[in-house]
C-alpha cells in the first residue's frame, strides 16, 4: 500500500500534470466503492477544471473548480497515465482531460475507492501543523493502548501506515509495544521529531530516487522495516514480530514503558 510519503510525491507530479486542464469526461467502470452514481459524477465533473491535486492522509484529492474528487488506492491500487485510450486491466475510475491525456485508478481486488466531494476528516493529517508535541501528549494521555496502534489509527492521526510507524518508532526510540499512556514527555517530543523527520525524509528521498512516480511504493531508504538487513545503523538486531496479515520490525535499541 503506498503511504503519505508516496502520495505526496504522486499529488505534487499529478498536480504538474493536469492542473489547469479541462475534465472532458469520467467513466466509472466498477462503481461499487463509489458514494454517489456514475453518472451523477459524471454530470458534476465533467466540464469542471482541474485547480489541483493535494494529499490528505491516505487519499489524494482532486481540487475541481466546485468540487472535490477523493481517491483512495487501498492495498493494491495504482494510477496510469494514459493517451486518448488504454488497455489497463482493472480500471476502477477514468479521467479524461481535455489534450486527449487521462489516468486510470485500477485495483484487482477492486475496492480502491473514488469519494465525490468526501466529508471534512476529524483527525488531523500527520504532517498537519496542529500535530503538535502538545497534541500528541493530549492524544495518548491516559491510553492503555500500545503506541504503534495509536499512530495507525486514522480515526487519531490520518496518513501513518505499518511501515512508517515502524521507522518512526525506531527513529524516536520507543518500542511499538510500549503503552502510550506511559511514554513520558521527553520521549512524546522525541515522537514528534521523528514523525516530521522519518515523513519529511521520505518525501525527499522518493523525489530523489523516483522523481515522476505516480504509483508504487518506495522503500529502498528504509532503515528498520526491511528484509535487506539484519541490524539497524545503529547495530540492533532487527526483531520481526507477526500479528494477523501485519508484521512489526523493532530493535532491542527501542524503549518499552509500561
Amino acid at each position: 500500500m503506498p503511504e503519505l510519503p508516496d502520495l505526496e510525491v504522486f499529488s505534487a507530479n499529478l498536480n504538474e500534470t493536469f492542473a489547469g486542464k479541462k475534465l472532458s469526461t469520467v467513466q466509472v467502470p466498477n462503481d461499487k466503492k463509489l458514494n454517489v452514481t456514475a453518472e451523477e459524477l459524471r454530470e458534476v465533473l465533467t466540464g469542471q477544471v482541474l485547480k489541483s491535486v493535494s494529499r490528505s492522509g491516505k487519499e489524494l484529492h482532486f481540487n475541481f473548480e466546485k468540487d472535490v474528487l477523493a481517491l483512495h488506492l487501498m492495498l493494491r491500487g495504482q494510477l496510469h497515465f494514459f493517451e486518448e485510450i488504454h488497455a489497463i486491466k482493472y480500471p476502477v475510475i477514468e479521467l479524461y482531460f481535455e489534450g486527449d491525456v487521462g489516468l486510470v485508478m485500477s485495483d484487482p481486488q477492486k475496492i480502491a475507492t473514488p469519494t465525490l466531494n468526501p466529508g471534512e476528516a476529524e483527525a488531523p493529517d500527520a504532517l498537519d501543523k496542529k500535530v503538535t508535541v502538545a497534541f500528541l501528549a493530549d492524544l495518548l494521555r491516559g491510553k492503555k493502548s500500545a503506541i504503534k496502534g495509536i499512530l495507525l489509527d486514522q480515526h487519531k492521526i490520518r496518513g501513518i501506515g505499518n511501515a512508517y510507524a515502524d521507522e518512526i518508532l525506531w527513529k524516536a526510540r520507543i518500542s511499538p509495544y510500549a503503552i502510550a499512556g506511559k511514554i513520558p514527555e521527553k520521549k512524546v517530543k522525541d515522537l514528534h521529531d521523528a514523525i516530521n523527520g522519518v515523513l519529511i525524509n521520505a518525501v525527499e528521498e522518493i523525489r530523489k530516487v523516483h522523481p515522476g512516480s505516480i504509483t508504487g511504493e518506495f522503500r529502498d531508504f528504509f532503515k528498520i522495516h526491511t528484509q535487506q538487513q539484519e541490524k539497524s545503523p545503529t547495530g540492533g538486531k532487527i526483531l520481526i514480530k507477526k500479528s494477523g496479515a501485519r508484521k512489526t520490525y523493532y530493535t532491542e535499541e527501542q524503549e518499552l514503558f509500561k
